[in-house]
């Protein structure tokens, strides 16, 4: 495993940070770390980083223990953090170097070049990081996290600030150092994880509320229901629809249209197909919903 957690906890005075969560992460895998904000994330990659201590139970990179070897975990990972640190009076190749230093990598000017290039910086290098966009500071902050050559890549919000073009070139290259390195991120932009990631991890509370394929965790709050959104010709008696056995929820938006939740063992188009004929009306379209991330998300994160 080239990630593990196990009962990881962190508390500042009498404030549980993180508490008792467990997880791992094998070589190759893309994994979205997500929650809302002071959730727990930015703790746990510091922690695996080595940046802060935790309170208590074990964290591991590539089978060593951060807080035996921080050191030696840090020749392994590469860190985006959430707050960019740069040097804005520097120059991006200048800055690379300064990293490339601290890091005491052999053969420096090949990885320069290497990043500089994969990151899309070549036409900056020669600009001062105070210079540049959001976005290619975001660029200059991960091209620092790729300089060692990295087995684990952990991206703290790494399409922060990116227009929708360079979004599409971090992408693809997340995707393609994917393949052959371990990379937990985490982001607040759905779409992006989906597209990255075969795996979420939520943290909710500084507690896990779900871990598991993308897939699977957009399944597991519909397993029990089945959602159709409806518009009909003229509006409904929307208190007659809601009485019929297995319907548990129906909620009107505008335009006629009424979003259908029922038990899963319901035959839901059956059902509105035999209402519309009791009640002399007409479908115009129909069409099941299909759960996303985001609501996955927001109904595990919501406050209670």
């Amino acid at each position: 495993m080239s990630i593990v957690l196990k009962d990881l906890t962190k508390t500042y005075g009498s404030q549980r940070a993180i508490g008792n969560i467990s997880f791992s992460i094998d070589s190759g895998e893309i994994v979205g770390f997500l929650g809302p904000n002071g959730a727990g994330k930015s703790t746990t990659m510091k922690i695996l980083c080595g940046y802060i201590p935790q309170t208590s139970g074990v964290a591991q990179i590539m089978g060593m223990e951060v807080s035996k070897d921080p050191i030696g975990v840090k020749k392994r990972i590469g860190y985006l953090p959430e707050l960019n640190p740069l040097y804005p009076d520097m120059y991006v190749a200048e800055y690379l170097k300064f990293i490339s230093d601290i890091h005491k990598i052999k053969g420096s000017k090949e990885a320069i070049e290497r990043v500089i290039e994969s990151t899309g910086l070549s036409l900056e290098r020669k600009k001062k990081i105070g210079q540049l966009s959001k976005g290619y500071k975001q660029r200059v902050g991960l091209a620092q996290a790729l300089l060692n050559d990295p087995d684990v890549l952990i991206l703290d919000e790494p399409t922060s600030g990116l227009d929708p073009n360079q979004v599409t070139e971090i992408r693809k290259l997340i995707l393609s150092l994917g393949k052959n390195k371990t990379i937990l991120l985490s982001s607040h932009i759905m779409q992006e994880v989906e597209a990255m990631c075969s795996r979420v991890i939520i943290i909710n509370k500084g507690k896990i509320v779900a871990d598991d394929k993308v897939e699977v965790v957009k399944q597991t709050l519909s397993k029990n229901k089945s959602t159709t959104v409806v518009k009909f010709r003229s509006d409904i008696d929307v208190k007659k629809l809601r009485a019929k056995s297995g319907v548990s929820e129906v909620i009107a938006s505008e335009g006629s249209t009424y979003r259908v939740v029922a038990e899963s063992d319901i035959d839901l188009p059956e059902l509105l197909f035999n209402f519309a004929i009791e009640s002399k009306i007409i479908i115009l379209e129909q069409k099941e919903e299909v759960e996303s991330l985001e609501s996955v998300f927001q109904q595990l994160t919501k406050n209670v």
